[in-house]
C-alpha cells in the first residue's frame, strides 16, 4: 500500500497544484514510482484519458511530472462550472449532469465510496500518493461532508503540508489564521507549513518563521522562492488570460514592437480548454494575446476563438459586445480565422439546443463555414490523432500537417454545402481514435480529399474539434509559417520546440526549486511516519 502525503493550501492560487506536480517529479527521480490524487477538482480545463474519460488538467500535469500516464483515478470527480450557482458534474470520468450547488451538496455525501474507490485502486500500484486539496480547509461553510480538505485527509489517514502565498501578503496571518480555525484532531494532521512565491532574502523571514511555530506549534518546512517556471495554469484566474499578457512566466513576455506575428485570443466568459494556445505563447516573434473588448483586438494576423462550457451564451456576448462584428469585418477582409471545439461551432450558420443542454433553444452562428450544431446530451469524448487532408484556401499551406489530441463536446455538427452531400461530424471520423498506450499506436488515419476529418477550412476560416492541436512542433511550424509567409518573411524553424521535452524541462526546473528551498529530510520523516 502506497505512501501518502496531502497539500492544503490558506486559499485558492496558493500553489497547492505547482507544489503537488514538483513533489510528485521529486519522488519519481528519487525513484519512487509516483501518482497524484485530487478527489474533487473544480475546472474547466479537462482532458480525454485513452479510455476516453474525462479528468482535470491539473492531474494530468501532476501525472506527467510523475512520469506515469494520467488516469481519471487520479480525479474521480469534475466539476466544470456552467453559471454562477451550477456546474456539469462528472465522476468516474462519466458526465452524471448538471447540478445547481444546493443539489450538489447533498448528492456529495454519496460520493465517499467512489473516491475510496479510487485511491484504493491507486494506492495498490504506487509507491506514493501526493494528495492535493482545494480552496482552504478554513472554509467553514463547507467543512459539513467534506470530501476534498480534512475530511479527505481524515477518510485517507494522510499527514498534511499547509501551503500560504507570501506574494499576495499576509502570509502569517493566512498559515496562523487557517491553524486557528482547525479542529484539534485536524490540527494534529498538519505536520508542515509552506511560505511559497517568496521573493528576496529569506533571513528577513526569521521572526515571522519564530511567530508561526510559536502559534500553530507546526514547523516550516520550505520556503519557496518565486519560479518563472512555465507550467499549465488550472483555471480561468490565470494572468495569462489577462488583456496583453503572454505567457504564463515573466520570460515569456514580449513587446508587440519586437513580434513578427500577432495572435488575438478571445476571452469568452466561459472560455475552456486555453492550454490549447500555450504551445504558441513560447515561439519567438509570436505575441499571442486574449481579447475581451472590441477595442483590444486590434490588427491581428490570427484570431483564435478557444474552446468554451456555453457556446450559446458566449457567442451572445460575442454580438452584444461587438467582438463577432469586428471578428466578421477582419474575415471579409481575408485575416485568418479559427475556431477550436466551441470556437468551432460559434463559426457555423446555426446553433440549435433542443434537449436544453446549454441554454435551450436556436440561434443564428456567425456564418463563415457551411456547418450547423446540434447540442445533444451525450458528450463525444475520445482521443484522435492523424493528418489534416487537402485544405481549402488560406489553410491549404498546412494540408498534411500530423497532429494529436482529443475532443470533448457535446454538440453533433452537420455540414451542408450547396452541391455537395450532406454529412455529419462525428468523433472518430476521419481520424483514428488513440489507444490507451502510447507505443501501440499506429498512425493510419487521415482525412479525405474532401476534408471530412478534425480540420477543416474554407477560405481563411478553418476550425477543429481537437484539443492540443497546436501541440505538435510540426504544426506549429506550418500555421506559423504560413502566416510569416502571408506579410514577406521566412520563418526560422531553429525556433520552434516539442511541445512535450519543453515540458519535461520545466519538471525538471519545478523540482530542482523545491529541493532547493524545501526541508526534504522532513519531507521523507513526514512521508514515513518518524
Amino acid at each position: 500500500m502506497a505512501k501518502v502525503i496531502m497539500i492544503q493550501g490558506t486559499m485558492s492560487g496558493a500553489g497547492k497544484s505547482l507544489i503537488t506536480a514538483g513533489l510528485c517529479r521529486i519522488f519519481k527521480q528519487d525513484g519512487l514510482r509516483t501518482a497524484p490524487f485530487k478527489s474533487q477538482n473544480m475546472a474547466l480545463n479537462s482532458f480525454i484519458t485513452g479510455e476516453g474519460l474525462e479528468m482535470g488538467r491539473a492531474q494530468v500535469m501532476q501525472a506527467e511530472a510523475a512520469g506515469v500516464l494520467p488516469s481519471v483515478r487520479m480525479n474521480p470527480i469534475l466539476l466544470k462550472p456552467t453559471s454562477d450557482n451550477g456546474s456539469q458534474v462528472i465522476v468516474n470520468g462519466e458526465v452524471v449532469g448538471n447540478m445547481p450547488a444546493r443539489e450538489y451538496f447533498q448528492y456529495k455525501k454519496t460520493l465517499g465510496p467512489v473516491i475510496m474507490e479510487a485511491y484504493r485502486s491507486l494506492a495498490a500500484e504506487y509507491d506514493v500518493i501526493v494528495v492535493e486539496g482545494a480552496g482552504s480547509p478554513a472554509e467553514i461553510n463547507l467543512k459539513s461532508f467534506d470530501i476534498v480538505n480534512m475530511g479527505l485527509a481524515k477518510m485517507l489517514d494522510a499527514p498534511v503540508l499547509l501551503v500560504g502565498d507570501i506574494d499576495r501578503g499576509g502570509v502569517f496571518a493566512q498559515l496562523a489564521g487557517t491553524m486557528l480555525l482547525l479542529e484539534e484532531e485536524e490540527k494534529a494532521r498538519v505536520k508542515g507549513l509552506i511560505i511559497n512565491k517568496f521573493r528576496g532574502d529569506r533571513t528577513i523571514l526569521d521572526p515571522g518563521v519564530e511567530m508561526l511555530k510559536k502559534y500553530t506549534d507546526v514547523p516550516v518546512a520550505g520556503i519557496i522562492s518565486y519560479m518563472h517556471v512555465d507550467l499549465e495554469d488550472e483555471d480561468s484566474l490565470a494572468p495569462r488570460l489577462s488583456a496583453g499578457a503572454g505567457g504564463g512566466d515573466g520570460t515569456a513576455l514580449r513587446a508587440k514592437e519586437e513580434a513578427h506575428i500577432g495572435i488575438a485570443v478571445i476571452r469568452l466568459p466561459h472560455i475552456s480548454n486555453f492550454t490549447d494556445f500555450q504551445a504558441l505563447e513560447r515561439i519567438p516573434g509570436v505575441d499571442l494575446h486574449y481579447v475581451r473588448k472590441e477595442s483590444e483586438l486590434g490588427q491581428p494576423d490570427l484570431v483564435l476563438l478557444p474552446g468554451t462550457k456555453n457556446t450559446m451564451s458566449d457567442l451572445q456576448w460575442m454580438r452584444e459586445c461587438g467582438l463577432e462584428s469586428r471578428i466578421l469585418k477582419l474575415a471579409a477582409a481575408g485575416v485568418p480565422i479559427m475556431g477550436i471545439c466551441g470556437g468551432y461551432q460559434m463559426l457555423g450558420r446555426e446553433l440549435s439546443d433542443p434537449e436544453a443542454v446549454e441554454t435551450g433553444g436556436r440561434m443564428r452562428g456567425m456564418g463563415l463555414l457551411p456547418m450547423r450544431t446540434i447540442f445533444e446530451g451525450q458528450k463525444v469524448r475520445a482521443q484522435v490523432f492523424g493528418v489534416t487532408g487537402q485544405l481549402q484556401g488560406f489553410w491549404k499551406e498546412i494540408s498534411g500537417t500530423p497532429y494529436e489530441g482529443y475532443e470533448i463536446h457535446m454538440g453533433r455538427t452537420i455540414w451542408e454545402e450547396a452541391g455537395a452531400e450532406t454529412w455529419t461530424q462525428d468523433a472518430g471520423a476521419g481520424a483514428e481514435i488513440c489507444p490507451q498506450a502510447a507505443d501501440t499506436k499506429e498512425k493510419l488515419g487521415s482525412q479525405t480529399a474532401e476534408g471530412r476529418g478534425r480540420v477543416l477550412s474554407r477560405d481563411n476560416i478553418c476550425g477543429t474539434y481537437v484539443h492540443g492541436v497546436f501541440d505538435s512542433k510540426e504544426m506549429q511550424q506550418a500555421v506559423v509559417s504560413m502566416l510569416m509567409h502571408r506579410k514577406g518573411l521566412e520563418a526560422d524553424t531553429s525556433l520552434f520546440i516539442d511541445h512535450k521535452s519543453y515540458k519535461e524541462k520545466q519538471y525538471d526546473i519545478l523540482a530542482d526549486g523545491i529541493r532547493a528551498n524545501m526541508d526534504m529530510d522532513m519531507i521523507y520523516r513526514i512521508l514515513n511516519r518518524n
